[in-house]
C-alpha cells in the first residue's frame, strides 16, 4: 500500500472495553496496537474515534428487562444488537488504549453519545442519516482516501468502510490492524460486504 500525502488513517475504538480484560472484549483485540501504531508513523493525518456512551445507554441489554446480551431487538432506526454495559463516558473502560499511539491525532470523534441511538459508524449514526460531521470534515480539509484499522471488523470498522464508500471516498482496511467479534458469522459477512462495495481490503502494512 502507497501511503500518498492527502490520505488520512482513521483509527477506530482502540479502547480497553474493547480489549482483553474489558467489558466487551474482542478477542485478540490488543494485538492490533502495534500495527496500528506502526502504520500512523507513516500517515500525515491521523483521526480517532471513540465509543463513548451515557449510562443506561439504549443499546445496552440491561435498558431492557429480560433482554441478554448479544441478542437483537428492533429500534425505531432498525435491529439493534443488545451489549454488555461498556466504554462509559469518564470511565477508564472507555479511554483509549494506553500502548495506543495518539500523540498525532488531529481530531477524536466521539459517537454513541445520544442515549437512544447506537453508532457504529465513524460517519453516522446507526439511522444511517444522524452525521458524526466527519465527512464534512475531510472534505473541507481535502482528503482523497481513508485508510481504515481497529475495532471491530464486522461493526464499527464494516460500518464506517461501507459510509466512506456510500460518500465517494477512496477506502482501505488493513485487515492485520483489525479484529472481529464474530456475531454468527458476522465477520465473514462483513469481509464480503466491504468487497463488494469496492473497499480495498489490504493484508501488508508499510
Amino acid at each position: 500500500m502507497h501511503i500518498q500525502p492527502d490520505d488520512l488513517l482513521l483509527i477506530i475504538d482502540v479502547q480497553n472495553d474493547f480489549c482483553p480484560g474489558g467489558a466487551l472484549a474482542v478477542a485478540d483485540g490488543d494485538a492490533v496496537v502495534p500495527v496500528v501504531n506502526r502504520l500512523a508513523a507513516h500517515f500525515d493525518h491521523v483521526v480517532l474515534t471513540q465509543d463513548w456512551h451515557p449510562a443506561g445507554h439504549s443499546s445496552f441489554a440491561i435498558s431492557h428487562p429480560g433482554a441478554a446480551a448479544f441478542s437483537s431487538i428492533t429500534m425505531p432506526y432498525g435491529p439493534q444488537t443488545l451489549w454488555p454495559d461498556h466504554c462509559i463516558q469518564g470511565t477508564a473502560g472507555a479511554a483509549f488504549r494506553p500502548d495506543l499511539a495518539t500523540e498525532r491525532a488531529e481530531l477524536v470523534i466521539r459517537k454513541g453519545f445520544r442515549a437512544a441511538i447506537d453508532s457504529y459508524s465513524a460517519f453516522f449514526e446507526n439511522d444511517r442519516t444522524t452525521p458524526t460531521g466527519l465527512a464534512g470534515y475531510l472534505r473541507e480539509r481535502g482528503f482523497r482516501r481513508v485508510v481504515m484499522a481497529g475495532l471491530a471488523t464486522d461493526f464499527c470498522v464494516q460500518y464506517s468502510a461501507l459510509d466512506a464508500r456510500r460518500l465517494g471516498f477512496e477506502t482501505a482496511v488493513v485487515l492485520p490492524g483489525c479484529r472481529g467479534i464474530d456475531l454468527g458469522g458476522s465477520l465473514a459477512a462483513a469481509t464480503t460486504a466491504m468487497r463488494e462495495a469496492g473497499v480495498a481490503l489490504v493484508e501488508e502494512i508499510p
